[in-house]
């Protein structure tokens, strides 16, 4: 009998959990907290929370020993250096180039469709919702907004400290701190190509074996994967929803069909045309990790099964997977970028301010930069975003950004899935242009 795949498994999981919280909601929305059915829904949904929580603490235990042992076995074992400046460069300028594109697609979508005015005119009713949503909000959201309010533009320059920490060890039990891992990695692996035969081999031999175990683990934490999605996936369906949403559906789906733009037809013809690549077939690769990507919000989580897929689906050299890959989970945020836009660009309209094209490329530039310096933090969009609406002269920027979260987590799954996709997308194209790509396997 022919093994159910992996990704289907997810999907199966993803279909159930949505099923299953429209259920809940359709029997016990509205009920009294104290009653049998209240009581049933909360201690469902706090289960759910405590399994979904401990799978995403699994994935996050392995990404800082698997960018390691990647980065050092890919570099010392495959071609060491030769080349590597190469390879950066080239990594660097698509990440940068699709960022843009991803960027200039959301302003136009925005643009096009202005979800924040209504017959020509900013909607009320959405401005009145600011207000009310900016009263009403509970104590969380507040807090991660005034978080997020504490940090000034010249927190863009902070990609470049993160670059070389003072120290390694913190840095890598810091999640926004991981471009200074992969940075040391990177020193260390090149430093082991300068020793000497048996002790270069050494090294590489032990950082190989350590990858490979790695590997082993993330194998035995994607077999919990959709017990994890359906956990992740149930209170997420179960909250979203109520009269909110209602008033923000167009700026949802305005966000929704730019992702898609990018996601369905800008990179699949970066795939065709740059990667040679069939996108179908890279689709089919990529599904496990897309899958988890939308599930968990996290590119950064994702890593694992992206490093996996992309190297045994994709046929991608574990010299390029091992470099672009934990580069761009660091750095790479088309979607976020994308997003970060269309947010900004739907604030405004709300608020009637208008902006021209020096202040629409502004947001441009400051969404480019925003996406890769603050990418790693908690809240990252949050942050980007408050700059961004400061830096523009946008009034009542925290209570814009308050309202914008209660739409917020599914547009978080969908952006990551882009995420994550072009940071494929990337290691492809680089991986053919390199010379070091095999034909995929069939999955």
């Amino acid at each position: 009998m022919k093994r159910v795949a992996a990704h289907w498994h997810i999907l199966i999981a993803l279909v159930l959990a949505t099923l299953t919280a429209l259920a809940l909601r359709g029997l016990f929305n509205g009920a009294a907290e104290e009653s049998a059915g209240g009581k049933f829904v909360l201690a469902a949904l706090e289960t759910c929370r405590f399994i979904g929580d401990l799978f995403m603490r699994a994935l996050k235990m392995i990404i800082v020993p698997l960018i390691v042992t990647a980065v050092v076995s890919g570099i010392t074992g495959m071609k060491g250096v030769e080349g590597f400046g190469r390879l950066g460069g080239k990594t660097v300028a698509f990440y940068m180039c699709s960022s843009f594109v991803a960027i200039t697609l959301g302003l136009v979508v925005v643009n096009v469709v202005q979800p924040g005015m209504k017959d020509g005119v900013p909607n009320e009713a959405i401005k009145a919702a600011f207000a009310q949503k900016g009263a009403e909000a509970d104590a969380s959201e507040k807090e991660k907004v005034e978080e997020a309010s504490k940090r000034e533009g010249k927190d863009f320059l902070g990609i470049f400290k993160a670059m070389v920490p003072e120290n390694v060890v913190a840095a890598a039990s810091n999640n926004g701190q991981m471009l200074g891992v992969i940075v040391f990695s990177i020193l260390f692996a090149i430093a082991v190509t300068q020793l000497p035969g048996d002790s270069a081999d050494s090294v590489r031999h032990f950082f190989g074996a350590a990858n490979e175990a790695m590997i082993t683990v993330t194998k035995w934490i994607m077999a919990l994967a959709p017990f994890g999605v359906y956990a992740l996936i149930l209170p997420v369906v179960y909250e979203t929803g109520g009269d909110l949403f209602k008033q923000l559906a167009k700026y949802f789906f305005t966000v929704l069909f730019a992702l898609g733009l990018h996601l369905f037809l800008v990179l699949p013809l970066a795939l065709k045309y740059i990667g040679k690549t069939s996108p179908l077939a890279h689709f089919k690769a990529m599904r496990p990790a897309i899958l988890l990507a939308f599930s968990t919000a996290s590119s950064s989580s994702t890593l694992p099964v992206t490093m996996r897929a992309v190297q045994d689906n994709a046929g991608v050299s574990k010299r390029v997977a091992s470099f672009t890959l934990p580069l761009g989970a660091t750095v790479n945020m088309d979607g976020t970028a994308l997003y970060e836009c269309v947010a900004v660009i739907f604030v405004a309209q709300v608020m009637g301010i208008q902006l021209g094209l020096g202040e629409q490329f502004f947001i441009v530039i400051a969404a480019l930069l925003t996406s890769v310096g603050v990418a790693g933090i908690p809240s990252a969009s949050l942050v980007a975003i408050l700059l961004i609406l400061k830096n523009s002269g946008i009034p009542d920027a925290e209570v814009a950004v308050v309202t914008l979260l209660s739409v917020d987590r599914l547009l978080d799954m969908s952006r990551t899935a882009v995420n994550v996709f072009s940071d494929s997308c990337a290691a492809v194209i680089i991986g053919q242009s390199e010379g070091e790509i095999s034909v995929p396997n069939e999955s």
